[in-house]
């Protein structure tokens, strides 16, 4: 059976399995970081979490033995702990999940279905990243006019945008009452970025040469 491919019988009760499943867990840990650092962003901090992280579900796995009281009583203890992070991307969640599957398996014993996941898991990464598959490339951009507040705005720029861009769509009005100008905000997507001045230049132009501004939005992380 696949689940006692290489398990260690009597697990609890012997020094060498243990030191044995740590090294594994080690290992293993040292190819999840190296996965996760092909082709990707990451920080050293977070390596180390993958490296340890295996090593850190095993020993729990193998301290709880299968006692439920417990398995209980460890859920109830880490469920004290407030993790404060930055958000991950699924990049991340892979490769915790992965690395936490990883301890699971070891701290049962079963050093080659965690060797066989790893691999599993490894090669189909691999294979997705060898693939001509390409993100949809964005270029989004908040544009800002002003005008005065008396201008009939609801038409006014159509045809530069529409010369201009791919898309544009009028996402805010800001008019407070106490200037003599309110601000525009458009969310735009442009055909080049190589007109970008003559495409200021003539918003200009039609707005009576008031502020007009033009940001690239924050690139979005590789969500789930």
């Amino acid at each position: 059976m696949l689940n006692h491919f290489l398990t260690i019988p009597t697990l609890d009760a012997s020094i060498k399995a243990f030191i044995l499943c740590t090294a594994a867990s080690l290992f293993f840990g040292v190819l999840v970081a190296l996965l996760h650092m092909y082709k990707n962003s990451y920080s050293k901090n977070f390596i180390l979490t993958l490296v340890i992280l295996p090593v850190i579900v095993q020993a729990v796995i193998m301290l709880v033995n299968g006692n439920l009281g417990t398995g209980v009583a460890v859920l109830g203890a880490f469920s004290l702990i407030r993790f404060r992070s930055a958000e991950g991307n699924s990049r991340e969640i892979t490769s915790l999940f992965l690395a936490m599957s990883i301890g699971l398996a070891t701290g049962l014993g079963s050093i080659g279905v965690a060797g066989l996941l790893l691999l599993a898991v490894g090669a189909a990464i691999l294979l997705v990243y060898a693939l001509p598959f390409q993100g949809k490339k964005e270029n989004a951009r908040l544009l800002t006019i002003f005008v005065p507040r008396d201008m009939d705005y609801g038409n006014a720029f159509d045809d530069v945008l529409a010369g201009y861009t791919k898309s544009a769509r009028l996402v805010k009005v800001n008019d407070s009452g106490a200037d003599s100008s309110c601000e525009l905000q458009y969310l735009i997507q442009l055909k080049t970025e190589d007109n970008t001045k003559a495409f200021l230049d003539e918003l200009r132009r039609l707005n009576g040469e008031l502020p007009v501004s033009l940001r690239l939005l924050p690139a979005v992380r590789g969500g789930l």
